[in-house]
């Protein structure tokens, strides 16, 4: 068992997502867990949208989360993935954003930000099948289970622990690659929440230690 992980700029473009299945072929056979981080500045680019929403300019966050929007798809469709397996990630946020905030900032702030990593990974295990390389996209906020101190959440280990091995260790009997995202998890009530920033590479030594991986290898940006 490895434990890889791709940070953002790994997945910035459609030629490092095609790199990223080149090196994932190489290892065709194996078992890997591998967690994928949002695309390039996309979370910096949420937070924008976040704070204009916070910030009651409800026309700005829709506009903003517009352009993410397009980018991610313009990259779908160039990798030539149905777009249709985004939308309702796309329609989680948009539902929020014409609302009007009634909590503190921290819990939008992971509503909103955790759907970059929901998108990149379902654009890269899309990509993954299309070249043959069979894996098993994981909602990790099924998985990793935490507290509701949102933008910093703490891990329940016993509960989470109990979830890798209900959920994601039989996955392995039927593929040797399942794809997750790093950065995220969620509440009892399943509140979106993110674990702090570099918190992809927590979550890839979270996998690393309940899955017992022999070699953790860890891609840097």
């Amino acid at each position: 068992m490895q434990v890889f992980k791709f940070g953002g700029a790994s997945v910035s473009t459609i030629e490092r997502i095609q790199q990223v299945a080149q090196i994932l072929e190489l290892h065709k056979g194996q078992k890997l867990l591998v967690v994928v981080s949002a695309m390039g500045k996309t979370t910096n680019a949420l937070e924008g949208v976040v704070n204009a929403f916070y910030a009651g300019d409800k026309v700005s966050a829709l506009q903003q989360f517009e352009q993410i929007k397009e980018q991610h798809l313009q990259i779908a469709a160039a990798l030539e993935i149905e777009k249709d397996c985004l939308a309702d990630f796309f329609t989680e946020v948009e539902w929020l954003l014409h609302d009007k905030p009634v909590r503190h900032y921290d819990y939008y702030y992971d509503q909103v930000v955790c759907v970059g990593e929901l998108l990149s990974t379902t654009i890269v295990s899309h990509y993954l099948n299309k070249q043959a390389i069979q894996n098993q996209w994981v909602d990790v906020r099924d998985i990793i289970r935490t507290d509701n101190n949102f933008r910093d959440a703490r891990i329940n280990w016993p509960v989470t622990e109990q979830k890798v091995a209900q959920q994601v260790v039989p996955l392995f009997q039927n593929y040797d690659l399942v794809l997750t995202q790093g950065f995220i998890g969620a509440t009892d009530e399943n509140e979106s929440t993110t674990l702090g920033r570099e918190g992809s590479d927590y979550t890839a030594a979270i996998f690393a230690n309940m899955l017992q991986a022999q070699n953790q290898i860890i891609w840097k940006d």
